[in-house]
Parts: C-alpha cells; structure tokens; sequence
C-alpha cells in the first residue's frame, strides 16, 4: 500500500559475522526496497542485552522516508533479515542482522504481537535511545509526549553504549 512520505526510523544491530558489513549491505538494501536514507547514525559498540552470554553488538539508526505502510515496512525489513542469512533460533540470541521499526511518523500503531508502533521498550534501552537520539533527538515519542533526547537524558539504564568510528 503506497501513501504519503513518512519518516519512519530503525535501528539495526548485529553481533556475528562482518558485523559492519552487515549493516552496511541491509542500509543499501533498505534504501532499495524501503525508501529514501535520509540520515544514519554513527556506529555504536554495544553490550548484549536481555541475553547477556554472547558477543557484544554493533547497533546503527536510520531515518527513512517511504511510502510504505508500517506493516510494508516490516515485512521488508523482515525479508531483508533474511536475504542477509538471519535465523531466528531464540529471543534476544546472537543474531547476523537485526531491523526494528522504532518509530513510524508519529503514529501510533497496535497490531498485537505483530506489531507495535513506537516500539513498546526503545524509552527503556540505551542501545537503541544513543544512536536514535545523535539522528533524531528532537523527534516526540507520540505516545510519551517526550522528545528521544529527553528520553535519553532521564533513561536509568547503565549499559554500555559507545560510538565508534
């Protein structure tokens, strides 16, 4: 379904393999079949989280503007997972690339379990709040009234986030 641009922003990670290649081939792939990169963060070194016994994760956010629908959106960036060799074996497992819909516009969607728009925990996690913020600080969490910036600011999760060059 096609409607008017939207900005939507992800957040992509990956902790196995060329980690950087990684992301780099799913920006490229998501300029192709998603829409318009119009900014990308910098790269951030991340400790695992949620599954803590596995390699540390390289994480990165984009804006993106398409005319996608939300739900369009996801299933690209979930066939994009898997042309880049991801296999989903367990929650929060090491994985080759990871896209998550963070932000759609400031829409705020509920499709149940396939579904949620703003993502139900980006206010709660600095992996995906540092990035966010260096390319979107400004942006209002439609549901929290609070711009990323100032959930970054007031967030109380001490896990190690670093940009890296």
């Amino acid at each position: 379904m096609q409607l008017d641009s939207k900005v939507v922003y992800l957040l992509l990670g990956s902790n196995l393999g060329d980690r950087r290649g990684l992301i780099d081939e799913a920006v490229i792939k998501i300029g192709e079949q998603i829409g318009t990169v119009v900014a990308r963060s910098a790269n951030y070194e991340t400790a695992a989280w949620g599954k803590e016994d596995q390699p540390s994760f390289l994480n990165v956010a984009l804006a993106v503007s398409t005319r996608l629908s939300a739900l369009a959106v996801l299933e690209e960036a979930l066939a994009i997972e898997m042309e880049l060799g991801r296999i989903r074996l367990e929650k929060w497992g090491a994985r080759l690339i990871d896209i998550d819909l963070i932000l759609f516009g400031d829409e705020i969607i509920d499709e149940g379990a396939k579904l949620q728009v703003p993502h139900p925990e980006m206010q709660h996690r600095k992996f995906v709040l540092e990035p966010l913020a260096e390319i979107a600080a400004g942006v209002f969490h439609p549901v929290l009234g609070q711009t990323v910036g100032e959930l970054l600011h007031s967030l109380t999760d001490n896990l190690t986030v670093s940009k890296i060059l």
